[in-house]
C-alpha cells in the first residue's frame, strides 16, 4: 500500500523534478495489461476469485481467502493464531479513528504481514476475529445506502489486506450484539465449523493465541486506556493465550490491566449447591394474602428468584414482559388476590411513581405489601442477561428471552430511586445476587 504524501505547499515553477509540468503531463492509467486481458476473457475461462463470502444467521460475515494453489493442510492438534482486525493488523492511513473508505488503511506495523506469513509457513491456522458493529447485513431493500456502502467498503478493504498476504486465511466479523460478538465465543465456534475442527483434541489450545487491542490496559504517562477488555476476555473464554499488538509485534512488556467485570468473583466453590426447592426462612408464606413487589434492573435475577423462592409456596406472578402492559398486570394481580392467592409483581419498578400504583392497589384490596430489592450491579445484570439469552432452556431461560438492548439497562439506571419504607411498604428486603450452581456462571465476562 503506497501512502499518500502529506498535503503541503504547491510547487513553484522553480521546483525541479516535475517534467513536463503537471498541466501538460499525460495522465497515466493504473489499469494493467493483465486486468485488460482478464476483462475480455470469457467467464468460463477466468480465474476463480480467491475471496469468498457467506453470511451466518443474518449477523456474522465470514470471508475466506484461498490462494492458488491452496497451501493449507490441517492436522489434528492444530495451532490457531487469531487476530483482531482494526488497530491490530491495520490502522487508518488518514490517522482518523475510523477509516474514511475502503482505501484508507495501512499496516499497523511493517512487521505485521511478514509475521502472519511466517505463522502460516510454520503450520498455524491464521484467522481474523473482529467485532464490526458499524456494518449491517440486512437484506431488506429499504436498507439505506450508507449501510450498503459501509459493507462494501469493509469487504473491499479486507480483500485488499488478504491479497497482500496471499495466504490461506478466514475472517469472521460480528455485526450485532448476539452470540457472535466478542467476548462471546460464537465466532470461535464458527471457526471450528469452518475448518471441521470437531473436538477440543483437534486444537492445540496451549500453543494457540489471540492478539487484540482491547486488553483493558490502564492509561500510562498521559496516554489513553483501552476502550474495553473484550479481546482479553474473548481469549479467556475460549481458553487460549492473549497478547496486545504491542506485546506480540513489538515485544513490549505487558502493561497493567483491569477488567470492568469478572463473574468468577461471584463464585464461592464451598457454597455451590443445587437451587433450593423451597423459600428461605425470610420468605415463609404468611397467614394472610400479600403483594410482594420486586425492584431491580433487568438481569438482576428477579424471575429466577420467583421460581426458586415463591412459586413453590403457591405465589402467583404478574410480569409485564409476558402481559405487555401495566394495566394487564394490575388486572391479573387483582384477580389473584380476590381468589386468595398472594402475588409477586415481577417488574423493574424503578421509581416511586411506578411503585405507588401497586401500593395503592394493596391498600384498596386491604392486603400488606412488601418489597424485595435486587442489588446486582449494571455490569453483572448485563452479563446475566447475555448468559440467559445464550442458554435457552428449562433451567436458565425457560421463557426463551433474547438479549436486551443497552437502553434497557441505562434506562433503568436513569429512573431508579431506591425504595423506602415510607412509600408504604411493610418491609424492604435486599436480595444480593449469588451463584447457586456452576451452570449459573460463565468462565469470563460475556456482555
Amino acid at each position: 500500500m503506497v501512502e499518500r504524501p502529506p498535503l503541503g505547499k504547491r510547487p513553484s515553477s522553480n521546483d525541479r523534478g516535475v517534467s513536463p509540468p503537471p498541466s501538460k503531463r499525460k495522465q497515466q492509467s493504473t489499469t494493467t495489461s493483465k486486468a485488460v486481458a482478464n476483462f475480455f476473457t470469457p467467464a468460463s475461462k477466468k480465474e476463480p476469485s480467491k475471496m469468498s463470502w457467506r453470511i451466518v444467521k443474518d449477523s456474522l460475515l465470514v470471508g475466506r481467502y484461498t490462494p492458488t494453489p491452496a497451501k493449507t493442510t490441517l492436522h489434528d492438534n492444530a495451532r490457531i493464531a487469531a487476530f483482531d482486525f482494526d488497530s491490530t493488523l491495520i490502522t487508518s492511513a488518514s490517522g482518523k479513528v475510523f477509516s474514511r473508505d475502503a482505501t484508507d488503511w495501512k499496516w499497523w506495523h511493517s512487521s505485521v504481514p511478514t509475521t502472519l506469513k511466517r505463522l502460516h509457513e510454520d503450520g498455524y491456522l491464521v484467522a481474523i476475529v473482529s467485532n464490526q458493529g458499524g456494518i449491517s447485513l440486512k437484506s431488506d431493500p429499504k436498507t439505506v445506502k450508507s449501510d450498503q456502502k459501509r459493507l462494501a467498503d469493509f469487504k473491499q478493504k479486507v480483500s485488499a489486506v488478504l491479497n497482500q498476504l496471499d495466504i490461506h486465511i478466514s475472517v469472521f466479523a460480528a455485526t450485532t450484539r448476539d452470540q457472535y460478538r466478542k467476548p462471546r465465543t460464537g465466532m470461535w465456534d464458527e471457526l471450528w465449523d469452518e475448518y471441521d475442527l470437531d473436538s477440543v483434541s483437534s486444537i492445540d489450545l496451549e500453543n494457540s493465541f489471540f492478539v487484540g487491542d482491547a486488553g483493558g490496559r490502564e492509561a500510562l504517562l498521559g496516554g489513553v486506556k483501552d476502550h474495553s477488555c473484550c479481546d482479553r476476555d474473548f481469549a479467556a473464554n475460549v481458553g487460549i493465550q492473549f497478547h496486545t499488538p504491542e506485546e506480540y509485534f513489538l515485544q513490549e512488556e505487558p502493561r497493567p490491566f483491569t477488567r470492568d467485570f469478572d463473574p468468577t468473583v461471584y463464585i464461592d466453590e464451598h457454597e455451590l449447591a443445587d437451587a433450593p426447592t423451597s423459600a428461605s426462612p425470610a420468605f415463609r408464606k404468611p397467614s394472610t394474602v400479600e403483594v410482594v413487589l420486586f425492584c431491580g434492573s433487568p438481569g438482576s435475577g428477579k424471575s429466577s428468584y420467583y421460581w426458586r423462592n415463591f412459586q413453590p409456596l403457591g405465589y402467583g406472578r404478574a410480569n409485564q414482559d409476558i402481559l405487555k402492559t401495566r394495566e394487564k398486570c394490575v388486572k391479573a394481580a387483582t384477580a389473584l388476590i380476590e381468589v386468595g392467592t398472594s402475588v409477586i409483581v415481577d417488574n423493574t419498578n424503578a421509581d416511586p411513581e411506578t411503585r405507588a400504583v401497586w401500593i395503592k392497589l394493596s391498600q384498596k384490596l386491604n392486603v400488606p405489601i412488601r418489597c424485595v430489592l435486587f442489588t446486582a450491579s449494571v455490569k453483572l445484570c448485563e452479563h446475566n442477561d447475555t448468559f440467559r439469552a445464550l442458554n435457552i432452556g428449562p433451567i436458565n431461560n425457560p421463557e426463551s428471552r433474547t438479549i436486551l438492548p443497552k437502553l434497557a439497562f441505562t434506562g433503568f439506571a436513569s429512573r431508579y430511586r431506591e425504595p423506602q419504607v415510607t412509600e408504604g411498604f411493610a418491609e424492604i428486603i435486599k436480595a444480593d445476587f449469588k451463584v447457586r450452581t456452576m451452570r449459573d456462571c460463565l468462565p469470563a465476562t460475556q456482555f
